[in-house]
């Protein structure tokens, strides 16, 4: 399951990089798994102790802490960056873009890299676990719905219905399977043949990368992420390819030069790619400063409420009482297994210990001085936004990972700055990110009795499992596939936006295009303020109002996939009018099996490129020809 679902991740990494949540699959996968083999066993005649909540929550997340890896490993991000065709797309004669900063993937580096920074995170917060999910009470929206969707499994009426869920699944996994597998028959050599490339609106509009292009993967991220992220993304793909890049185009010869390649960032290219960083940073300072702010506030509201109230004996009726009890129950078992701070603290200290005295080696240009700088800060912003989290569901690694990128790009300077800010990048996301993660899984365990000691040696053993399965499923695409090509499927489009970042960072905003900066400071005011009117507007309006961070997404990659996208949350709607229930019951396992099936195509698919085994058939549209 962990391989599975970091191949999921990675195709999503490297192709749109949105990545939905995948908890609800992880788990009703687990449980249909290990049911499946005690029901084998026993029907051989063996004696099976029955499955229960505490294992599936164990499996769910150790599968979680594996795949997790494969987004906060920055194979779709930071570590791509650094790679040779992300050089020379942002051009070799380009300012402060140097041939010494240049790092292709390896297998052995980056699986050193990834067990020198991953497990920090686990050990950050271990201390705070009572805190954070006893004290301050904190929700963890994706950890309790897991917790609730696993407990249900394990009732009569809960298990008939994952059964039904898991058989919906299968049935949609194989339905995405046998259609991936199609439509490769029709795909032929090269980037513009086959249903990816099928102009389903038209040539003019297919031109400008509208058209359906017939993605499982796209339309099950459509089901299983909200209406108002799938409508943000289609408004964003208006935005730029309907109206922005066609108005800027107008202009080329004037704002930029005429005969520039498609992809120069002196050109169209350039503003395409620094639009979409500012409406990234705008969001993500926003929602950080809103969620530090938020945080503090809640911190102080529960300590005056302590200070402050009475001592009252209530009369408890039998509901009450009984939820007392379960809460009694669920404090006992959180508490029995306890992980002592000094483990947790010396682990830190250790780990912290050898990564500052490794990553000086893999990576020259970061000093060791500046890795520890940066452990000593690290667990505060990890508290920040685990808290964060906990109130939201809303994780801000990547920001915190980019705030660490721009500090210390500008620190080291032009000698070295940008591998030393992408590195940092990945450090800080890393631990933000794991510790994040190890909070939500401690409430889903909370919830479902399980023992935090096992939880925690569960999120152990699927980081380490991770650290090498990421970077070896990694590899698959790495060796198979055109990775990073602007014009292929595996665009990598995070890559060239975290090395220009890089670049800004050491270099300032000197080398934009004509009128650049004056936009981008348009879009990045526009982020901010349109995320405001989300938080002051009533609730019935800013459900409409949409989110900058989704509608940046296709400025730089294309519209195709909001097209998809928006006919999943099409799909999800019309189902939900017609039959509320059953949309509840079974869109997230109709979505994971489209995505899975996708996901497990990949593999052949890139065994067949490994071995230049090339789809027979090239389908190719064009405009007729007039006799």
């Amino acid at each position: 399951m962990g391989s599975l679902f970091c191949i999921i991740t990675h195709k999503l990494n490297l192709t749109v990089g949105i990545i939905p949540s995948l908890n609800v699959a992880a788990g009703l996968l687990g449980f249909f798994f290990v049911k499946s083999w005690t029901g084998f066993l026993s029907t051989l005649g063996f004696s099976v102790r029955p499955f229960t909540r505490q294992e599936n929550t164990v499996i769910q997340t150790c599968v979680v802490a594996c795949y997790g890896l494969a987004f906060s490993g920055g194979f779709g991000s930071y570590l791509l960056a650094m790679d040779e065709r992300t050089y020379q797309l942002i051009g070799v004669d380009y300012p402060g873009n140097r041939a010494e900063d240049v790092l292709n993937p390896g297998l052995g580096w980056m699986i050193g890299f990834l067990f020198v920074v991953s497990f920090l995170g686990l050990f950050s917060l271990v201390p705070l676990r009572k805190v954070m999910v006893m004290d301050y009470k904190l929700t963890y929206p994706s950890g309790t719905a897991t917790a609730m969707l696993i407990n249900s499994f394990h009732t009569n009426t809960g298990a008939e219905l994952a059964g039904k869920q898991v058989s919906c699944l299968g049935k949609y996994l194989s339905i995405s399977l046998s259609w991936s597998c199609f439509k490769w028959f029709f795909s032929g050599i090269g980037d513009s043949c086959g249903f990816d490339n099928f102009p389903s609106l038209g040539l003019a509009l297919y031109k400008n990368t509208f058209y359906f292009d017939f993605s499982p993967t796209y339309v099950g991220c459509g089901l299983i992420c909200p209406h108002i992220v799938n409508c943000s993304v289609l408004l964003g793909a208006i935005v730029s390819w309907g109206f922005l890049w066609p108005f800027i185009s107008q202009h080329a010869g004037d704002w930029y030069p005429a005969d520039l390649g498609s992809n120069d960032f002196k050109g169209l290219y350039g503003y395409k790619v620094f639009i979409a960083i500012s409406l990234i940073l705008g969001d993500g300072l926003y929602n950080l400063i809103k969620i530090i702010s938020i945080t503090v506030k809640e911190i102080w509201n529960n300590r005056t409420k302590q200070n402050n109230l009475p001592i009252i004996k209530e009369v408890l009726d039998s509901e009450s009482s009984k939820l007392l009890m379960q809460q009694k129950k669920q404090d006992e078992i959180f508490l029995k297994d306890r992980i002592p701070s000094w483990v947790a603290a010396s682990g830190y200290v250790g780990l912290a210990a050898i990564s500052t005295a490794t990553i000086p080696v893999l990576f020259p240009a970061l000093k060791w001085y500046l890795v520890l700088s940066s452990y000593i800060i690290a667990p505060a912003l990890a508290f920040c936004n685990s808290y964060g989290t906990g109130l939201t569901d809303w994780s801000l690694a990547s920001t915190y990972g980019k705030i660490g990128l721009f500090i210390i790009a500008s620190v080291v300077g032009g000698n070295g700055g940008v591998v030393a800010g992408l590195v940092a990048c990945g450090v800080m996301m890393s631990i933000v990110s794991t510790a994040a993660d190890l909070m939500q899984d401690f409430k889903t365990g909370y919830l479902t009795l399980s023992s935090a000691k096992s939880m925690f040696v569960s999120q152990l053993i699927g980081t380490a499992m991770g650290c090498v399965i990421a970077p070896l499923t990694f590899w698959l695409f790495w060796t198979a596939f055109d990775i990073g090509s602007p014009d292929g499927p595996y665009k990598a489009p995070y890559a060239v936006i975290f090395r220009e970042m890089a670049i800004l960072g050491v270099e300032g905003f000197s080398e934009l295009p004509k009128h650049c900066l004056a936009i981008c400071c348009g879009f990045f005011v526009a982020a901010l303020v349109i995320n405001l009117l989300r938080d002051v507007t009533p609730a019935k309006v800013s459900q409409f109002i949409p989110i900058p961070m989704a509608m940046a997404v296709p400025f730089y990659i294309g519209a195709y996939f909001a097209i998809d996208m928006f006919v999943g949350t099409v799909i999800l709607f019309v189902w939900e009018r017609m039959n509320r229930k059953g949309a509840e019951d079974f869109a997230g396992a109709v979505a994971s099996g489209l995505i899975c099936g996708d996901g497990i195509w990949t593999i052949p698919s890139a065994i067949l490129s490994i071995f230049r085994i090339n789809p027979p058939i090239c389908m190719y549209f064009g405009p007729s020809l007039s006799r």
